[in-house]
């Protein structure tokens, strides 16, 4: 039998032998490869509905605008070379906007009735505009939740609804350019937008008028604005065009579409964040589930030198069990995060057509699987070597390891309840487990910690501007998807490690309750030996790992930190004790067995 075939049959033979393990393990790296799918897909997929949009309505390559006094520079951008069409200059008003008993700021845009060969604004309810009709930008009318046919006012004049339309010549509601001359002032907060000066437009949404409607909407018409837009020869140079000719307002259509994806743009920083933290909780599973199982496997490995085979032999059939998984997971969450996209990337109200399953690209598939090999090798190797370098006969003996001595710790645990001396005994007889259920716990508790911030920040942004209600439940939704896997991925990596506790202190259990000790007192330890690092973890994912983890999402996004709201002192101390109890429910049904199996069977 050829060596390759021989360590692929010996590692599917022992991963169809425990089949829950190889499930929760396969899960937990599906889990990581999944989230990482879903960032690395969403920018790509989001972009569709911007690029439908652009071709439906003629999109331009460059949209200038200019105040009234500089009309004849704008007019003369229609000459320049590399200009291949333009429409426009249209008139535009900043106004006030009443409807449904809801007051807003507006853009109010003078068009034509006749089709623009450049930007021509799709109408996808209703009609296009006509005289006392007023045409509603498709995501400004959802969150004003007017329909065709409403009543509105501007600037006191009585208009009614007589379509809805989407446009490419600038982003949706709520991050509408501004192009009048009074100047705009988006996201502002309710404290800065009190005190700016009342020329300026606050979060303003877009309409479309005719030309005289809109002239008749300011009694000074100095005070208007004009854009025009353009479509270039090459658009691939259209930023590089606006760079040339300067204008006051001058945005090429590359930026456009990043202000339009912008909310893709957050999911993919979110997803992206979560794929990372849940890979650092995937090392800890398969780090504790490792070292279980070879304490699990310890005659097995005996019984493979025993046959003939080599040190190099067994660490490759038991890297090989965790390679294979690995494979499966990439691959299963290629497939998961590639269909789940679409859900997230739904084009809002402001763009048409729609992100569909996102095409999976050579570089992302690399990209995930190489994190997923990555993530089983980096948890695996080590251990499979110390393994496969192990004694033959005592590994075939599986004899008790023994304990480290250690003078402080006995003499601290000596005077304490059994419970606890024989839970401090445990932690101290492996330390990086313990390490890495500290680590675990805190990794946790650091997302959730950022979530609540989050969330808190998410929910002002209706009132704010920055994000409509539609795009706050969306930036839920996801931060919703990686906060659910972080905390099934927790929970299950607190049995992990409860469970690789127990069977690695089997043999000291059983001299411990040949010696006096309680099944209830051995459960309780196991237990206790847990909840002690996930207490210590829970603080540490708090302070530093919240705050630090929430500085570096406002680095990575150039967030603005002021104007987050902090958890409130009693919500933190809230997480740490719900951490604590949360992993002492979970840890207790693995050392309750654990502390029932029967003492003359395992000594």
């Amino acid at each position: 039998m050829g060596r390759i075939l021989l360590v692929a049959r010996l590692a599917v033979r022992d991963l169809r032998r425990r089949r829950v393990e190889t499930a929760l393990l396969l899960i937990a790296i599906m889990a990581a490869t999944t989230t990482l799918t879903l960032g690395l897909v969403l920018r790509d997929a989001a972009a569709d509905p911007y690029q439908s949009t652009r071709e439906a309505t003629r999109g331009p390559d460059v949209v200038a605008a200019s105040q009234s006094a500089k009309l004849s520079g704008l007019e003369e951008l229609a000459g320049v070379p590399g200009v291949v069409a333009h429409s426009g200059p249209y008139p535009v008003a900043g106004a006030e906007l009443q409807a449904s008993g809801r007051t807003s700021d507006v853009q109010a845009v003078g068009r034509d009735a006749a089709p623009a060969a450049v930007d021509q604004p799709e109408v996808v309810q209703g009609r296009w505009i006509g005289s006392g009709g007023v045409v509603v930008e498709a995501a400004f009318a959802n969150a004003l939740k007017v329909r065709v046919g409403d009543p509105v006012t501007l600037n006191g004049r009585s208009f009614e609804v007589v379509g809805v339309a989407v446009t490419a010549a600038v982003s949706p509601y709520p991050g509408t350019s501004c192009i009048v001359a009074a100047g705009c002032a988006n996201g502002a907060t309710p404290e800065q937008l009190s005190e700016l000066p009342p020329g300026l437009l606050r979060n303003p949404g877009l309409v479309w008028l005719t030309q005289a409607d809109v002239r008749s909407l300011t009694p000074d018409p100095a005070s208007l604005s004009y854009v025009m837009n353009l479509k270039l020869a090459d658009p691939d140079e259209a930023q590089a065009f606006a760079d040339a000719n300067r204008a006051p307002i001058m945005q090429s259509w590359e930026n456009i579409l990043e202000d339009a994806t912008e909310l893709a743009r957050d999911s993919q920083i979110l997803l992206l964040i979560g794929a990372w933290l849940l890979g650092l909780l995937a090392v800890a599973s398969l780090s504790v589930l490792v070292g279980g199982r070879m304490a699990d496997q310890t005659r097995r490995v005996g019984l493979l030198k025993a046959a003939g085979g080599t040190p190099g032999l067994v660490a490759a059939v038991l890297l090989a069990e965790y390679v294979l998984v690995a494979v499966v997971a990439a691959a299963a969450g290629l497939v998961a995060g590639s269909l789940t996209a679409p859900l997230l990337t739904e084009s809002g109200a402001g763009l048409i057509g729609s992100a569909g399953t996102p095409s999976m690209t050579i570089s992302t598939a690399g990209l995930v699987t190489g994190v997923a090999l990555g993530v089983a090798v980096v948890a695996t190797v080590v251990p499979s070597v110390r393994a496969a370098r192990a004694s033959t006969v005592d590994a075939l003996a599986d004899s008790a390891r023994p304990p480290r001595r250690t003078g402080w710790l006995i003499a601290i645990s000596r005077r304490l309840p059994v419970p606890l001396l024989l839970a401090l005994r445990v932690a101290a007889r492996r330390p990086r487990r313990v390490v890495l259920g500290v680590v675990s716990i805190a990794i946790t508790v650091s997302g959730i910690f950022v979530v609540l911030v989050l969330n808190a920040f998410l929910a002002t942004q209706p009132l704010t501007g920055g994000y409509d209600d539609a795009q706050v439940g969306l930036l839920r939704e996801v931060l919703l998807v990686w906060i659910v896997i972080l905390l099934c991925l927790a929970a299950v990596n607190a049995v992990f490690i409860t469970w690789a506790t127990v069977l690695d202190n089997r043999h000291s259990s059983a001299l411990a309750r040949a010696l006096g000790a309680t099944p209830g007192d051995v459960s309780a330890a196991m237990a206790a030996a847990q909840v002690l690092p996930a207490l210590a973890g829970a603080v540490l994912g708090v302070f530093p790992g919240g705050y630090a983890l929430f500085a570096a999402i406002n680095a990575i996004t150039g967030g603005d930190s002021d104007r987050a709201t902090l958890p409130p002192p009693w919500q933190l101390l809230a997480l740490v004790l719900a951490t604590v109890l949360v992993v002492a429910a979970l840890t207790a049904l693995p050392a309750h067995l654990g502390g029932r199996r029967p003492v003359t069977e395992t000594l």
